[in-house]
């Protein structure tokens, strides 16, 4: 039997207890991927401070999360009372709450684990507030319901990228093998992937759209090497990062803003890939992460079109029928 869902933050269902006679409702597999990428990131975040030599204060991801809660709960609150709906962590008792936020503790996390401002503290918190608000804010109509189309954390990171590129930058990549050891750094890329991959193949799905992704960013590197010469090994080389890596398996395949049919997922990816072709031909920095904005916008133009032709498509045979014509008045 199956359970009756309804939407959580970040577009997830969330299961709902079934009723007497039915039996035990199946666990949600968007439930199960939001709460294992959030202990998958959570446990790498304690890892990155205490073995592998993340360099952002200590207290950052501590004050990230807390703005994240705050900012989807103040945000979600906010949504309900100008749709006349009740916000929807209300009424669920504490575990309700804890699925609402799960997505914002993905974010909070992400953005400032990926961002680097020295020892300034607010483009973080801007990060965060904009990734988190993103979802609130950059709707489209799918299947007659709204549904967020940016990915929170890239998003966030992209904006503050935008804005203070000059001396705001992405953690450097060396920060997360910095203190390990020589066998424990070649495990790290390792663990990353496997972890990833039980993840993408068993809860969300997203196989087809890595394949779409590392295939593509492949085949742009070779098509870059042959026709501009840029070298081939560097082009390659990048897959191999431990920042690639993360940024495969727990970034690009954020199961809210990305297709869920496998043909679909596989454009995705190459789009993304193709999309970073590009802007690596115009010597844009932070690639990856505006090759996922952009191709996360173009998704929700697509929605937000393909809504206004279904509604022209409709008035349209209401407009060309003729009007009534009104029957005389009085006996003539």
């Amino acid at each position: 039997m199956t359970a009756t869902i309804q939407p959580v933050s970040g577009g997830a269902p969330a299961p709902q207890p079934p009723s007497a006679g039915q039996g035990k409702a199946a666990p949600d597999a968007r439930y199960l991927a939001l709460r294992n990428f959030s202990i998958s990131l959570t446990v790498f975040n304690i890892l990155g401070y205490t073995v592998l030599g993340f360099e952002q204060p200590w207290l950052w991801p501590l004050l990230a999360m807390a703005t994240a809660y705050a900012t989807d709960l103040s945000l979600e609150a906010l949504s309900g009372w100008a749709e006349r709906r009740p916000a929807r962590f209300r009424g669920k008792g504490a575990r309700g709450v804890y699925e609402f936020l799960l997505p914002a503790h993905i974010t909070g996390l992400a953005v400032n684990m990926l961002l680097y401002a020295n020892n300034q503290w607010w483009p973080i918190m801007m990060g965060v507030v904009v990734g988190v608000g993103a979802k609130h804010v950059l709707k489209a109509p799918v299947n007659g319901r709204m549904r967020h189309f940016m990915n929170p954390s890239n998003f966030g990171i992209t904006v503050v990228l935008l804005c203070f590129g000059s001396w705001v930058s992405i953690a450097p990549p060396y920060m997360f093998t910095e203190y390990a050891g020589t066998m424990f750094r070649n495990l790290i890329p390792l663990i990353i992937i496997v972890a990833g991959t039980v993840i993408n193949s068993m809860l969300t799905r997203r196989v087809m759209l890595i394949v779409g992704f590392m295939g593509g960013f492949a085949i742009q590197a070779l098509v870059r090497h042959l026709i501009w010469d840029a070298p081939l090994f560097t082009g390659l080389a990048v897959m191999t990062g431990v920042a690639f890596v993360l940024f495969t398996n727990y970034m690009i395949t954020d199961p809210g803003t990305t297709p869920s049919k496998p043909r679909a997922q596989f454009v995705f990816g190459s789009g993304v890939a193709v999309a970073y072709g590009v802007l690596m031909l115009f010597n844009v920095v932070y690639t990856l992460f505006f090759a996922t904005s952009i191709v996360c916008a173009l998704r929700g133009i697509g929605w937000w079109a393909a809504h206004w032709r279904a509604r022209r498509n409709e008035e349209a045979p209401a407009a060309a029928q003729p009007s009534p014509v009104a029957a005389p008045v009085g006996g003539g």
